[in-house]
């Protein structure tokens, strides 16, 4: 996808493109100073469950006045809501036509803030989601199969505050147990 991301962009006679993978792109980012960096947040490599790669990201590009756009898809306001919290400034559907990825960096690479139409009722129910950031973070590690030992090491966390942090979402979800509590996030669309 980002091979034809890159093609389609590079025609473009106002926007120079370079791609990078996500394991490279804050060494890519802090080499090349680019004015908007274009973020796909489900792809491989890119921790989702923790919001810390983006804010990352984003803390390296802000001394430079670089904007984030994220591209993310329908009914995943968790991913939504930690992406606005990692600041970025804009947010495109992946599922949109390519002119609204071009409208979207434009309109970003001047400052402003860019959300695709087809996202904002998700952004409605991002306001809804009952976890907090953190919760979300380690719910999201717990549905990719990582234990509470892997959870804690990850967020930089002890693994009774992990327990905690379960223990507090499956309250909040009303669920019965952990994987009760992936299966109604995910149903929710906040994972």
């Amino acid at each position: 996808m980002r091979s034809a991301l890159a093609a389609l962009l590079g025609r473009e006679h106002d926007i120079e493109v370079v791609a990078t993978p996500w394991r490279n792109a804050q060494r890519r980012a802090r080499s090349l100073a680019p004015h908007v960096c274009v973020v796909d947040v489900e792809c491989p490599g890119a921790n989702t469950g923790d919001v810390s790669q983006l804010t990352e990201l984003q803390d390296l590009v802000v001394g430079q006045k670089c904007a984030l756009l994220v591209l993310a898809t329908a009914s995943r306001p968790g991913l939504l809501r930690r992406a606005s919290q990692a600041r970025a400034l804009g947010f495109v559907n992946k599922d949109a036509p390519p002119e609204e990825l071009v409208r979207g960096i434009r309109r970003v690479a001047r400052g402003e803030r860019f959300v695709d139409t087809s996202l904002a009722f998700d952004f409605l129910q991002a306001a809804d989601i009952p976890l907090t950031p953190r919760e979300l973070s380690v719910l999201s590690l717990a549905a990719e199969g990582a234990s509470i030992g892997e959870i804690a090491r990850v967020l930089h966390l002890c693994n009774g505050t992990v327990r905690n942090y379960m223990a507090a979402i499956t309250r909040k979800t009303g669920a019965r147990n952990r994987v009760d509590a992936i299966r109604i996030s995910r149903v929710a669309g906040w994972l």
